[in-house]
């Protein structure tokens, strides 16, 4: 009941999202549905179904990412001062964040069925004039135990996700080791005693820039090449695997090496004699790195996926069918509605700043002119990047 509570008494930017997890969730289901029909409708053909409930993995990702993003920008299940006393602490929260995902997923779930249902003619007489007849399995009886457990799979893949990445965490910090006495000998390996008036041990740690490099830039960098020569071998002629393999090797690679590649753009903004509007661009990239920098690597991937695929084909409109394009649109919308819900997380994130900034005397237009040209260095990195990447992946195909 407090979960309910919780999610109507939301603010409508925050209902906003949820329904757009609730129409990811839809599109995904219907997917799932129509793979099931396809099976009983062709019972023959069981690896091309096989094939198509395997490319229904992607808009399933792309949903349960988005909706884990949605729940770590949920106001009203964040720590509060006060909350723990009330019997709302850490654990108590993410448990009505999950139960709130679970809501919005399993109100997708049900609409998709409820189309699907109606498409089949099952609720009201067949639409369409029976063309799509042959994905919806129409007069054969739906199996009660597969269709149950092919939109519970959305539901609790999310649920899951979401409870596992916002788990309570130990906010005591680690135990650091007890430095040594000045002026008094240790004991070395052998039993002998150091000089008391060397130099100690343990260096004082550097002091904390509080912004962190991230290091998964060179093993971005070779994902990509490895798709990328994937492909190169693969050509025209080669089976869907190899093609596949490479894709998923490149896109694993722009994901892994976006932080890094946020974090040089951070970086840039700041070299050549920078003024007050481009340190405080750049500082905030290069602090926000590894939270925007993994959702414009997916978003990235994506692009370049569709793009190849565009390319790839004389006629993509032929090439693709309605649920095709579903499943592009749920891929792609999904992504596009996470990358801005990570913004709007760290902006969250930025709050506290933002209002010391103000309290100091930093015009509001100044900080707006910095958001646009954050998001203005990040286009010019990611959009050339994106259409290379596009090209180089559909080259070998193309011949």
């Amino acid at each position: 009941m407090l979960a309910l509570r919780l999610t109507r008494a939301a603010r409508p930017a925050v209902q906003l999202r949820r329904l757009l997890v609730a129409a990811a969730s839809a599109g995904t289901g219907f997917l799932l549905l129509s793979c099931l029909g396809y099976a009983l409708n062709r019972p023959e053909a069981a690896d091309a179904a096989a094939l198509r409930l395997a490319w229904c993995t992607l808009p399933l990702a792309a949903t349960v990412y988005l909706a884990l993003a949605v729940a770590r920008t949920d106001p009203g299940t964040r720590p509060r001062p006060g909350l723990s006393a009330v019997g709302l602490g850490p654990a108590r929260l993410m448990a009505i964040s999950a139960l709130t995902t679970a809501l919005s997923c399993t109100l997708g779930s049900a609409l998709a069925l409820l189309f699907f249902l109606h498409l089949r003619g099952d609720l009201t007489g067949m639409p369409f004039d029976g063309a799509a007849a042959d994905v919806l399995a129409t007069g054969v009886p739906l199996p009660l135990p597969a269709t149950a457990t092919l939109l519970a799979v959305l539901p609790a893949t999310a649920t899951t996700a979401v409870a596992v990445a916002l788990r309570p965490k130990d906010p005591r910090p680690r135990p650091a080791a007890e430095p040594h006495p000045t002026g008094s000998g240790t004991a070395g390996a052998d039993g002998d005693e150091t000089a008391p008036n060397g130099e100690p041990d343990a260096r004082p740690p550097a002091p904390d820039s509080g912004v962190r490099t991230p290091v998964g830039l060179p093993w971005g960098v070779a994902l990509v090449a490895a798709g990328l020569t994937a492909h190169a071998y693969a050509g025209r002629s080669a089976p869907a695997l190899p093609v596949l393999l490479g894709w998923l090797l490149t896109a694993t690679g722009l994901v892994v090496a976006s932080p890094g590649l946020t974090h040089l753009c951070g970086l840039l903004l700041q070299a050549c004699r920078p003024g007050a509007l481009r340190l405080l661009a750049g500082r905030v990239l290069m602090t926000e790195a590894a939270r925007i920098g993994r959702p414009l690597g997916v978003v990235s991937a994506v692009a370049s996926a569709g793009y190849a695929m565009t390319t790839l084909y004389d006629d993509p409109a032929a090439a693709f069918g309605p649920l095709a394009a579903l499943g592009a649109l749920v891929v792609a919308g999904s992504t596009v509605a996470t990358l801005l819900t990570v913004a709007v997380e760290a902006r969250q994130c930025r709050a506290g700043t933002t209002a010391a900034l103000l309290r100091l005397g930093a015009p509001a237009g100044t900080l707006r002119v910095a958001a646009a040209l954050r998001a203005a260095a990040l286009l010019a990195l990611f959009a050339p990047l994106t259409l290379v990447i596009a090209a180089l992946s559909a080259l070998p195909l193309t011949r």
